[in-house]
């Protein structure tokens, strides 16, 4: 795993949204974007982190932040997870982990003494150039949100 860092460029992509409609990195030019990766819809952790980004997004729209969060799940999963908790942001599907592997968070993971590739909970602030500013790694998912803010607040 070759994780980005913050002053590389962010590799462009476009995947399709819940309603299958293609969603670029690129359309949201000159805002800034939280690119988030997480494991798995309507799993404890990414329902938690979900809901914290949910809730803040009043704020991430003051600060001119848009927020995509990125799994390998199927449109039809990311339907039920945002009608199930009332997400108010884009959950874009990444089945075949492409761009999962061009961020570096698809890789070997540990769980309960099994190993398995699969998406390692990161996020990116993107500046309106397209470069990463800032990478968030060490959170506990209930905190992302507030990290978050933080970060954008205190910079």
């Amino acid at each position: 795993m070759n994780t980005l860092k913050a002053g590389d460029k962010a590799p462009k992509f476009t995947l399709n949204d819940k309603d299958d409609n293609a969603i670029s990195l690129t359309q949201f030019s000159p805002k800034k974007v939280l690119v988030y990766f997480y494991p798995k819809a309507m799993t404890p952790g990414c329902n938690v982190q979900a809901q914290g980004l949910r809730d803040i997004k009043p704020q991430l729209d003051e600060l001119n932040v848009v927020v995509l969060g990125i799994s390998p799940d199927a449109t039809k999963r990311l339907v039920k997870f945002t009608d199930k908790f009332e997400l108010n942001f884009s959950l874009l599907s990444d089945e075949d982990h492409q761009v999962a592997d061009d961020f570096g968070v698809w890789g070997l993971k540990k769980f309960m003494g099994k190993e398995y590739d699969g998406i390692h909970r990161q996020s990116f602030l993107i500046d309106e150039h397209g470069i990463v500013e800032h990478v968030f790694n060490k959170f506990k998912t209930k905190e992302h949100h507030q990290v978050i803010l933080d970060y954008l607040t205190q910079s």
